[in-house]
């Protein structure tokens, strides 16, 4: 089937398959649709929807911090009313929110790439696993105060 979809609709499709009350990232898409798909790639997918707006739930996508790339205060309004809860920065819980990809099954029949166990939820895989095993601290995210 996959094979049939331009890029975008492959994306659409992978997109549809994310519950109500889960979140996916950018970078999670792109690896379940497989290359030439990357986040950016995504994100020019979700600008380009037009009338597809309203049957993918396009505001289940936001980026690998857990939060929302544009000035999306709808988009906050939806996944509020889905249970989706953000911090006063403006971030949601990956771990809790994070969708695990779809069914391998359901990934594999439709030409897609399963998630490989392990991994976290809401996440795209590592393209550098070795480097998972260091632990970086982002400055920005320290409290202050």
């Amino acid at each position: 089937m996959a094979d049939e979809l331009s890029l975008n609709e492959k994306i659409y499709a992978v997109i549809q398959e994310i519950p109500p009350g889960r979140i996916a990232t950018y970078g999670q898409i792109a690896a379940i649709v497989g290359p030439p798909a990357d986040a950016r790639i995504v994100g020019y997918a979700l600008a380009a929807m037009g009338h597809q707006a309203a049957v993918v739930p396009w505001q289940r996508v936001i980026n690998a911090q857990g939060k929302i790339s544009t000035a999306g205060a709808r988009q906050r309004q939806i996944l509020e009313a889905e249970g989706i809860l953000f911090d006063r920065t403006g971030k949601a819980d990956l771990d809790r929110f994070g969708w695990q990809g779809p069914d391998p099954a359901w990934a594999r029949q439709h030409g897609f790439h399963p998630l490989p166990p392990g991994t976290p939820p809401g996440r795209a895989p590592s393209p550098h696993p070795l480097l998972d095993l260091l632990h970086f601290e982002d400055p920005s995210e320290k409290e202050t105060g």
